[in-house]
């Protein structure tokens, strides 16, 4: 079954698509997942200049976009590889020729370890974490001989998701695998997903330069040298983690895109995090006017992930945001405002960005003239096993 279901995202497109006369976005699909070129373009730019500055490379997670044209510009953008959290998201990536992919989430089925032997026959350097003495015996017994892994210890201080907090286990990993020319044990990730929306930029940066010395300490006691790889970070303490030299690279994600979730965060002397610009966005269009207080667009559960804070209205200063079901959310103004915004394109940014792009097919990739010429296939959309 894992080899059926590899198969199908081996075959999904992921080339861009010209469209044959540009579009406005009045014109789009809405729901419609729009990207603005521009902005992500900067994005990419200011990551770039900012880890270099700092003697640092950037290993974008391509969880936060599931898209192998945005992993190419990454790459090209002097990335050192990219990481997935899932196995299918591997698959697809490799099929679309990305040549470096970190797995951030260890792997205990035989089925995925048989399907990520095959990408790692296909391309230059597949890597794995592994936090658990019995993820590395099973490495051991199914493994094929005709393929290279990297491996990194997954440590963990805090968050309690994956990884381990034990020296000696971590260890134990790391000596499991020594001895086997199939396996390279490369370093250690530490990521501490907790820490990246706290809201004040002080407390944040305190609690991860701790989390980072602890995470240390324990790799200090698994390794006999310093390793080659140490990774982890995020959005939220792009300018904070860069601080500790031991860090090879960043796993940065919703930089590119940002969302409602990290621009409400504190920055670096500044009340939000402002050093990235918003580029995505959900167009929907208003349907209906049931009230008079609220005007109903076409999107809803289906068209934005609902699981922090709401969408944030662009194009109505002071206006809110509200889930009306599956299909629909309902804007709420001030009364007697709503019916002139009857059939009106409205953009709204997204609250979560990665499980938002989730929900959609591909991105609507609008230039600086307001026009979109390009759609981009969200090639690994539900690839979430």
């Amino acid at each position: 079954m894992h080899d059926y279901v590899a198969t199908a995202l081996r075959e999904r497109p992921w080339q861009a698509v010209p469209l044959e006369q540009p579009q406005p976005l009045e014109a789009l699909p809405t729901p419609a997942l729009v990207l603005d070129r521009a902005a992500f373009e900067t994005n990419l730019t200011r990551m770039r200049e900012h880890l270099a500055a700092h003697g640092k490379a950037a290993r974008p997670h391509a969880k936060t976009h599931k898209c192998p044209i945005i992993s190419h510009a990454q790459m090209q953008a002097g990335a050192v590889g990219i990481c997935v959290a899932k196995v299918g998201e591997a698959v697809a990536h490799a099929a679309a020729g990305v040549q470096q992919i970190l797995v951030t989430s260890p792997v205990t089925h035989p089925g995925k370890l048989s399907v990520l032997a095959s990408v790692a026959r296909q391309i230059d350097g597949l890597d794995l974490v592994v936090d658990s003495v019995v993820g590395a015996e099973l490495l051991r017994e199914h493994w094929p001989a005709d393929a290279r892994l990297g491996v990194l210890l997954d440590v963990d201080v805090q968050m309690g998701r994956t990884g381990n907090r034990s020296a000696s286990t971590l260890r134990k990993i790391r000596n499991t695998l020594a001895d086997d020319a199939r396996f390279h044990c490369r370093g250690f990730q530490h990521y501490a997903g907790n820490l990246m929306h706290i809201p004040a930029y002080a407390e944040r940066r305190e609690r991860s330069l701790a989390a980072w010395e602890l995470a240390l300490a324990l790799a200090a006691e698994a390794f006999d040298s310093a390793p080659e790889v140490v990774t982890g970070c995020g959005t939220g303490t792009f300018d904070i983690d860069v601080a500790v030299p031991a860090i090879t690279d960043l796993q940065v994600g919703s930089y590119i895109f940002m969302d409602r979730e990290y621009v409400e965060i504190e920055g670096h002397n500044s009340p939000t995090l402002n050093a990235f610009t918003p580029s995505l966005s959900v167009a929907c269009t208003a349907i209906s006017a049931p009230t008079e207080y609220g005007v109903t667009v076409d999107g809803g559960f289906k068209a934005f992930a609902s699981d922090s804070v709401a969408p944030l209205p662009l194009d109505l200063p002071d206006a809110k945001f509200r889930f009306a079901g599956d299909e629909h959310g309902v804007v709420l103004r001030g009364k007697g405002d709503q019916e002139p915004l009857l059939g009106r394109v409205l953009s709204f940014m997204v609250p979560h960005c990665d499980p938002t792009v989730n929900l959609h097919d591909v991105y609507w990739v609008r230039d600086a003239d307001g026009l979109v010429r390009e759609i981009w296939p969200i090639t690994a959309r539900g690839a979430v096993w």
